[in-house]
């Protein structure tokens, strides 16, 4: 069977790294230069300890080699949806989303589309105002271009189940996967 692996950036940890250095830098600063028990000496205790997460949040995200979105001839999967495996049957329609410089690809999935999980009213209507669905891929962390995706996607489900190895291999070609 035909599948592409997608994984995320290292540069995504790397970065979310660069940016947390500087900042505990300061944290540790402001602990040093100020008087035990002040204001700043406790704000830069609270910031160095928020701050000092996004090492192993960046350590995390950089060496994880788990695949994000696994794309077969029978359906596509996404390790963020917490879902099983959405078969190309049930996808209507596929779009591209960008909020907040966030990629996501919204599917339009039938009645046979059933969510694991439910999400909270006041998710649910943020969902809704944002234009998305019950099935969001998000791809801001992927080396992949949301446009592309989408029109793999919709050219997929609109092929022939014997023919979608064919289109995936030229998928997988075209974006070096």
């Amino acid at each position: 069977m035909t599948e592409i692996k997608l994984h995320k950036r290292p540069l995504k940890g790397l970065k979310i790294i660069a940016l947390a250095l500087p900042l505990i830098a300061v944290c540790i600063w402001m602990i040093l230069s100020e008087p035990s028990g002040s204001i700043d000496y406790i704000i830069g205790w609270v910031g160095a300890c928020f701050f000092g997460l996004g090492i192993p949040v960046g350590l995390i995200h950089t060496f994880d080699r788990r695949a994000q979105i696994i794309i077969t001839e029978e359906g596509i999967w996404d390790r963020t949806l917490k879902q099983d495996e959405i078969k190309w049957e049930q996808i209507q329609e596929a779009y591209p989303l960008d909020i907040i410089g966030q990629k996501f690809i919204p599917l339009i999935v039938d009645e046979t589309f059933t969510p694991k999980k439910k999400l909270y009213k006041w998710a649910e209507e943020l969902n809704e105002f944002l234009e998305g669905q019950q099935a969001n891929l998000n791809i801001s962390q992927l080396k992949i271009d949301a446009q592309e995706m989408t029109n793999f996607i919709n050219e997929i489900i609109s092929t022939d189940k014997t023919e979608r190895h064919k289109v995936i291999k030229k998928f997988a070609a075209n974006n070096n996967l």
